[in-house]
């Protein structure tokens, strides 16, 4: 059988073919490969150079690797953090023309470390804490994908420093599976994986000396449970706010968004009687509101602008008589997203004379006076509204805003 490289980009496999595939990985010479820290893993893995890229190259059999090539091309399409796959090579055979096993390629994540890797020196509970942090993170964000990881582990993941806090990235789907929605029974077997999991390799860490004293292993593998249970119930429970309180729903968003996550679309009902709506968020990994919105609006924004105008689109779409979801004679998302534009969005802007704007667009001026909403609805403890907003915004806000952003000219 001939050598195959499968890949979706037409450069990589000219990118691979110097690779020196006749020769099993354990036996790859050291000018091909690149000397960086690799995590324990139940296959062969090496880095190795390919152009101008580090790639990380594991041999496993042909069907694991392609089902894998193909869970972690889904998770990128997703969103989900996890290494980019970049091809899977089969056919391969030695130099005396017995078969070699297929190996997966995917990209080195830079700046990225195994978990063992951070343990050289002894590392600090509060470091761990944000360890616990970043990989229940990364759990959540599989489950909300309806991503079975079936091996969540530290080995199975890579951590990068982040501004103080740890992002962590899936780097083995081998045992992963896809679903539309999952279960409470595939969460929890998830979840209870990882716990004992973890405690097993800090166990391990604590063996060879190189775990601080003062940290439990079991206790650190039971903290995932409780750290994940936490961020699960805060991105998909049902809040319950009296009517009218919709500051109160704006401060749910801006929790969310803390933790990391954005709100896609927002599920609001009324009560039968009226006194107080239900809200559920949907919710879904950054980047995603500049397209929603200006596929609704036309607006082309930031992405935390777009966010901000989702959010109250959301809100005023909820008080329409017409606004009805799953309700085929209801107005359409996008008739009513129009309407809004043109009946609140444009005419709150308007209303900002044109000399007090500075250099701020419509979306930004639209977002601040949003963000002055907030700050006087949490002052006066119910929502206020826009018209009281513009007006207070005009003579309190603008004028010292001005007055920091505009340079003092030379006399």
């Amino acid at each position: 059988m001939a050598l195959q490289i499968s890949a979706t980009n037409p450069e990589h496999p000219a990118l691979l073919l110097e690779l020196p595939w006749h020769l099993p990985l354990e036996e790859w010479p050291e000018e091909v490969l690149v000397p960086l820290p690799r995590g324990i893993s139940r296959h062969v893995v090496r880095y190795a150079r390919a152009g101008d890229e580090v790639i990380a190259v594991k041999e496993l059999a042909e069907r694991p690797a392609l089902r894998e090539y193909e869970l972690l091309r889904d998770l990128d399409r997703l969103g989900i953090p996890s290494v980019d796959p970049l091809a899977v090579v089969t056919g391969r055979t030695g130099p005396g023309g017995g078969s070699l096993e297929p190996v997966l390629v995917t990209r080195h994540l830079g700046g990225s470390l195994p978990y063992r890797s951070m343990f050289e020196t002894t590392m600090r509970p509060a470091t761990m804490h944000r360890l616990m942090d970043a990989l229940a993170v990364l759990l959540v964000r599989l489950h909300l994908a309806g991503f079975a990881w079936g091996d969540c582990s530290l080995s199975n993941t890579l951590f990068r420093r982040d501004a103080g806090a740890y992002a962590a990235y899936l780097v083995d789907a081998e045992t992963g599976d896809l679903h539309p929605q999952l279960s409470p029974g595939q969460r929890d077997y998830d979840l209870d994986l990882a716990r004992v999991n973890i405690s097993g390799e800090l166990l391990d860490l604590e063996a060879s000396g190189a775990l601080h004293p003062s940290v439990d292993p079991i206790e650190f593998g039971t903290e995932i449970c409780g750290r994940y249970g936490a961020l699960w119930q805060e991105l998909t429970r049902t809040s319950v706010y009296p009517a009218g309180k919709y500051h109160y729903i704006e401060r749910r968003i801006r929790r969310l968004n803390e933790l990391g996550f954005d709100v896609a679309e927002m599920q609001i009902e009324h009560s039968s009687n009226g006194d107080s709506v239900a809200f559920v968020p949907k919710v879904v990994d950054a980047g995603h509101h500049q397209r929603q919105l200006l596929r609704l609006t036309g607006l082309d924004t930031e992405e935390n602008q777009a966010r901000r105008l989702l959010s109250d689109l959301e809100s005023w779409m909820a008080t329409q008589d017409d606004y009805a979801p799953g309700d085929p004679l209801a107005a359409r998302p996008e008739v009513l997203a129009h309407r809004w534009v043109r009946d609140v969005f444009r005419p709150t802007v308007r209303e900002v004379p044109l000399e007090l704007r500075g250099s701020m667009d419509p979306a930004e001026i639209y977002h601040e006076l949003l963000e002055h909403r907030w700050y006087l609805s949490e002052r006066a403890q119910h929502d206020i509204g826009l018209d009281t907003v513009v007006a207070d915004y005009i003579t309190n806000i603008l004028p010292k805003a001005r007055e920091t952003l505009e340079p003092t000219l030379p006399e």
